[in-house]
């Protein structure tokens, strides 16, 4: 099961007590701030759990898998995650 956006602000209602809407605008907030980061080229850091960074994929051959037809890929951007050791060790726990 996926931990989604409601169970985040569910989790934030439990834990902290304030009210649900206030937990709505503080989560939306929070994803806000780092979309934008993300937007402008910078990277995401947050201690203990992992960094997003944003990189660059050069324009590039790639093939359709259903047709086997040859094409090409456009430039883009892709948004990628490192966790960082403090997460990994504790999945791995």
């Amino acid at each position: 099961m996926s931990l989604t956006k409601v169970d985040i602000i569910d989790s934030i209602y439990e834990k902290i007590g304030i009210p649900k809407q206030e937990c709505v605008r503080i989560v939306e907030s929070v994803f806000e701030i780092i979309k934008d980061d993300l937007e402008s080229g910078n990277d995401v850091m947050i201690s203990g759990f992992g960094k997003w960074t944003v990189k660059t994929k050069k324009k590039r051959k790639g093939r359709n898998p259903q047709t086997g037809k040859e094409l090409m890929i456009d430039a883009r951007k892709v948004v990628t995650f490192r966790p960082s050791q403090v997460l990994k060790g504790t999945v791995n726990d």
